[in-house]
This record gives C-alpha cells, structure tokens and sequence, in this order.
C-alpha cells in the first residue's frame, strides 16, 4: 500500500470537530398558528457537546449506543456535505436529563451536526441543521439564534423573534417522563389544540418583551402559554410552582409543553431564587433535580483551536 500523499495526511490530522448547543427549559410557548404547531424556544446555559473524527474508510458512524439520533445526523451531515464515504467517530457529553422536555436530543444532534460540519472546516446555516434535525425527530429549534418562533413538527416556520434579556430561570425536574417523539406523534392524531386565540395573545406578549427587552412581558406570555397548555399535558404541580414564582417574587412560570419540567423565571439579579430553590424542595417534595440557568441566545458554538465561534446565522 502507498503512504498517503502529504495533502491526505493534513486532511486527515484535521477532520476533528467539537461544537456545543444548547438545552432549554421546555419552551416559552407553544401552540397552533393556522393551523401548524409551532413553539417559542427557551435555550438554556446547559447543554450537549460533541466531538467528531472522520477518517478515510467506507461510511462507518460510531458513537454510543443510546445515542442512534446523534448517530445519523453525523451521517446525514456528512452525506450533505458531499462526503459519506467518510468513517466517524462521536463521542458526546451532557449535563441534560433525557425525557423531561430539556431539548437533551435535539441538543445532542445539533451538536453533532455542528461538530460533523466543522470536522470538515464548513459550516451550515442554522436552517440546514434545522432540515437535518427535523428529518430524523420533531426537533426544538436551539439551532437558531436568539429566541425563536419554530415550527418543531416540520419546519415550516422558523424565524428569530430578538435576543433574550438578560434572565435566569429555575428548572424544577420531576421523577415523571414523557416521550416527546410518541406524545408529538399522538397529539397529532387525537387534534387537541389549545385555544389558538388565547395562544396567538401569549405570543404577542412575548414577542414585546423581547422586542422592548422587558422580562416582565416574557413571564407574563409565558406563564399564559403555561397554563393554556393544561388541556393538553396537564401537569398537576403547576397552581404550586405558580403560587412559589409570586412568592418569589419571580416575573412567571415556562412549561415543557411536551415534558414534564417546571421553570421559575427571574431577573438576571434575582436575590430570591435561593430562597425560591429552597421553597421549591419544601412545597414540592416530589422534585428530583433543581437546575439554576441562565437564558441564552440559541445557536451553536463551534470551537476552533482555542477559538470559540457561533455557528452562521445566515
């Protein structure tokens, strides 16, 4: 066998990629808009990371064994990319719990996505990661930057609504967990929508708030969106972690529309959610995990060397 020219030696030193998205605490909002579901994302500080070696070989993904999403979007990615003879290896970390409505595949896939493409010193646009994603699950849209109005079912919409105002939110996670993938698909066939009218009002809300940057108006959308989707995933907690967020002094409560997680959401200078943490393990004994994040832009992030880059928003 010939030794590899030097070009191949270089392209192979360097098909490495590690990229970062993030998770979120269920969602802002969401909803029907004539008709197609669409949902308000609400990216969190926590997240998935994944990192990517390709090698010469004949289309070989390997990666862990309960990660088969992250899996094909590596290969869908690098079939994209033009590139699918290519052997990968992935390797993934994250600090999101699965099943509780923390975007914990969607952000595994992202990442790997991202993470593929850089391994090849590209890039795709958020909307291109958002086709993949969509073409393997119903996917959150923590591929787009800012906060983002997403149709999480096929696409159809996706647009950034504005950047988050500095915020912070306290995830309460319960033992309880739902399919997303199964709920997405029975919701679907049994047609029970909220009140599109009502949800078009939440919306409206958060999108002044984002748009004025005023926390205030995000709870208040928020925790309308949190309550209209009573009638579809009722969550019997929810009057208690409304009654904890007064108390708290807190702006409102999110949901997980489709999971089973509750969030606080505050002011970026709170002084009470220690308290509200400590209430919160008091009032709600059933309570498994408590997650203090910081509500960020979505988007992922690509690093380079020492470099830390967001991928393209175009």
């Amino acid at each position: 066998m010939k030794a590899p020219s030097a070009a191949r030696r270089a392209e192979s030193s360097a098909m490495r990629g590690v990229a970062w998205s993030p998770g979120t605490c269920g969602e802002l909002a969401q909803g029907h808009l004539d008709g197609v579901a669409v949902m308000v994302t609400c990216p969190i500080d926590v997240g998935s990371q994944a990192i990517v070696e390709l090698s010469h070989g004949s289309g070989c993904v390997h990666g862990p064994g309960d990660a088969p999403k992250a899996r094909r979007a590596v290969a869908s990615t690098l079939d994209m990319l033009g590139r699918p003879e290519l052997n990968a290896r992935l390797q993934l970390q994250s600090a999101l719990p699965r099943s509780k409505g923390m975007a914990s595949s969607t952000a595994d896939v992202a990442a790997a996505i991202a993470a593929t493409a850089a391994a090849l010193d590209s890039s795709l646009s958020p909307r291109r990661q958002a086709d993949l994603a969509l073409a393997i699950e119903p996917s959150d849209g923590v591929m787009l930057p800012g906060i983002a109005l997403f149709n999480h079912l096929g696409g159809r919409i996706a647009r950034t609504l504005g950047p988050p105002p500095p915020m912070r939110v306290l995830v309460l996670e319960f033992s309880d967990e739902v399919d997303t993938e199964a709920f997405n698909a029975g919701s679907r066939a049994n047609g029970v929508y909220q009140d599109e009218g009502r949800f078009r009002e939440a919306l409206e809300i958060i999108a002044a708030g984002l748009a004025n940057g005023d926390p205030r108006q995000i709870g208040e959308g928020a925790t309308l969106s949190s309550q209209l989707n009573q009638c579809i995933l009722p969550k019997p907690r929810l009057p208690h972690a409304m009654k904890l967020a007064r108390d708290a002094g807190a702006l409102g409560v999110n949901v997980a529309h489709s999971g089973t997680v509750i969030g606080l959401l505050f002011d970026a200078d709170a002084e009470r959610i220690t308290w509200a943490a400590h209430s919160a393990r008091q009032r709600l004994p059933e309570i498994v995990a408590i997650h203090d994040c910081r509500i960020i832009g979505g988007g992922a992030v690509v690093y380079r060397g020492r470099r830390r880059t967001v991928a393209p928003t175009a």
